[in-house]
């Protein structure tokens, strides 16, 4: 399925995803309604400019199943998140999950955006527990990008303190 997304077949990806027909299931039966929107309606797909000073880059992956997420936060000077964005090479939880967090991130501010947890996104998504790990890569997408946003707001704060340590 997620090949079937990286290759452009997003509605034929998204049916596998609906129940057929007279209520019988197809392969991945059991997704939410909430994630079926986000997986056909994706919000916030693309890329910023990494290079950017205000731009944060998480890239983050699950090697039990595969999925490899990368989300992006552009941050004003005040410290507000004016834009995200995701790629995400996964299943429909994982695709929902980067949407869902992107969404959620927008207008808060680092510290705010910091307190998103991975159950928060897997109670809006009704996510069943085969895929806690999606909304666990979210919450891990979101701290890797504030975390590289910060370390280019102070990029000689790092070396010092190794430097310390030395």
């Amino acid at each position: 399925m997620a090949a079937l997304w990286a290759t452009g077949g997003r509605a034929a990806a998204a049916a596998l995803l609906r129940p057929g027909p007279m209520g019988l299931a197809g392969p991945t039966a059991g997704y939410h309604k909430k994630v079926v929107d986000h997986y056909e309606n994706p919000r916030n797909v693309g890329s910023l400019d990494k290079s950017a000073k205000n731009v944060g880059t998480g890239l983050v992956g699950a090697p039990a199943c595969g999925d490899v997420m990368k989300l992006q936060v552009e941050v004003d000077k005040n410290g507000k998140i004016i834009d995200a964005r995701f790629k995400t090479f996964g299943c429909g939880s994982a695709i929902a999950s980067s949407s869902l967090a992107t969404e959620w991130i927008k207008g808060k501010t680092v510290d705010e955006a910091l307190k998103i947890r991975n159950t928060d996104i897997a109670k809006e998504l009704c996510l069943p527990p085969v895929k806690l790990h999606c909304s666990m890569l979210a919450e891990d997408a979101i701290k890797a990008a504030l975390a590289d946003y910060k370390l280019k707001q102070n990029p000689k704060k790092e070396p010092e303190k190794k430097a310390a340590k030395a």
